[in-house]
């Protein structure tokens, strides 16, 4: 493991308001998270809720009007509406993110509704509500779209988006990948796909063709990845003629010490200037959808130290009440997170330990090289940074372990957003 990492995380992994008292408990939103994991247990999902806003901000002066929040990354109502109070659309890809959006009360014209393989009663729902964009992914979808809104009692023309596939081969993981020829999402461009996809649409009276989708996968930190896409959209959306073009999302964000990401202005920047290269028009609504960039490093997971097993001369495993049902990353791409104690924030790492969960799996990792104080002991409150996006969203009940609670924290004060589950809340579906 590099040195670097043995030093205390890095400033810019942690939330923006964290800060560091006199005896180094650390702080986010003016409140101690020792203390929070004191008051509400763990595991616990801590989420900085100015700094949530903040980038919410920075996205809107980047991207402008029609930039959408990726709700996938993190999604309960509280988020939604913050998105919405700060200007962001919301991306929603199934009928429940869009049953949240709504139930926040989001406006259902300032919903982007997604997916592979929306059902009729899905597109049925949005079309029902107003839903303000439908991005069409597939041919099947076409065929739906038409039996529902050519009707006489349908008023009104929904407006629609080609999603396509740019053949963009981003260097992220494969699991994650999206833009190239072989995945399930979107029209090909290579193939003749998307255009016979425009075609069709055109020809149906009963909706509104108004742009073309692209996303070329999560976790990017080339922007070349997105200067490329920009150009390959831009030279087949030219000649359509039409008003939107959105560029999907997937900027990277920086996980580890030492990894450093391109900013939201930056990837905004670039991708205009490559879609002007290529002949977009200036009144074109150029826009985007990023996620994991507005909520990643907003979001602290708070574990308790259950166990220390020292094997000599193989590693230490430090065990935490959580694991990889409110953080698959891990297991599922082998992402990498540091580890460190919120009460001892400003301490040197210099013992390398393996973190893991309490579930019966061996691939049960929370850090797979962690570095953690050399006093570590059994009790103490072990923090992962940068897990506001996908901890959450993706989390379990593998094992039937309840997942735990969502706080918001700012101007002193935390409140719960999401209650956490209880073993009640398990057994309530059984018959």
């Amino acid at each position: 493991m590099a040195e670097l990492s043995r030093a205390p995380v890095e400033r810019d992994l942690l939330p923006a308001t964290s800060a560091v008292d006199e005896n180094g408990h650390l702080s986010v939103g003016g409140v101690d998270l020792v203390s929070l994991a004191d008051e509400y247990g763990t595991p616990l999902f801590v989420y900085d809720e100015d700094h949530l806003r903040a980038r919410c901000r920075e996205a809107v002066s980047a991207w402008g009007d029609g930039v959408a929040y990726a709700t996938k990354a993190f999604l309960c109502k509280a988020m939604a509406r913050l998105a919405d109070e700060e200007g962001m659309c919301l991306d929603v890809s199934t009928a429940g993110e869009l049953a949240v959006a709504l139930a926040a009360g989001v406006p259902a014209e300032r919903l982007v509704l997604h997916g592979n393989n929306k059902s009729e009663a899905e597109l049925a729902t949005a079309l029902s509500e107003g839903v303000g964009r439908i991005v069409v992914d597939n041919f099947d979808e076409i065929g739906r779209l038409g039996r529902l809104t050519d009707t006489p009692a349908r008023t009104g023309r929904p407006k629609v988006l080609v999603r396509v596939t740019p053949g963009i081969e981003a260097h992220t993981h494969e699991f994650v990948k999206t833009g190239q020829e072989d995945t399930k999402f979107g029209f090909s461009v290579a193939s003749g796909a998307a255009a016979e996809a425009v075609a069709a649409l055109e020809l149906m009276a009963s909706v509104e063709l108004v742009g073309i989708h692209a996303h070329i996968g999560s976790q990017v930190f080339d922007v070349a990845s997105f200067e490329r896409t920009a150009e390959i959209l831009g030279a087949f959306f030219t000649p359509l003629d039409l008003s939107e073009l959105v560029v999907g999302g997937g900027l990277g964000v920086a996980y580890v010490n030492g990894e450093r990401a391109p900013s939201l202005s930056e990837w905004a920047d670039a991708t205009r200037a490559a879609c002007a290269r290529v002949g977009v028009k200036p009144g074109v609504r150029i826009t985007a959808e990023p996620g994991r960039s507005i909520v990643a490093t907003a979001g602290v997971t708070l574990y308790r130290v259950g166990t220390i097993k020292r094997l000599p001369q193989v590693r230490t495993y430090v065990v935490v009440d959580g694991g990889m049902s409110d953080n698959p990353r891990p297991v599922l791409y082998g992402s990498g997170y540091e580890a460190f104690l919120p009460g001892a924030a400003s301490a040197a790492r210099p013992q390398p330990v393996r973190v893991v969960g309490k579930h019966c799996e061996t691939g049960d990792v929370v850090v797979a090289e962690a570095c953690v104080p050399d006093d570590l002991k059994v009790g103490d409150v072990l923090a992962t940074p940068v897990t506001g996006a996908y901890g959450y969203s993706m989390a379990s009940n593998y094992n039937k372990v309840p997942r735990p609670p969502i706080v918001f924290v700012s101007d002193g004060t935390a409140r719960v957003v999401v209650r956490g589950e209880t073993t009640d809340d398990l057994l309530r579906l059984d018959a």
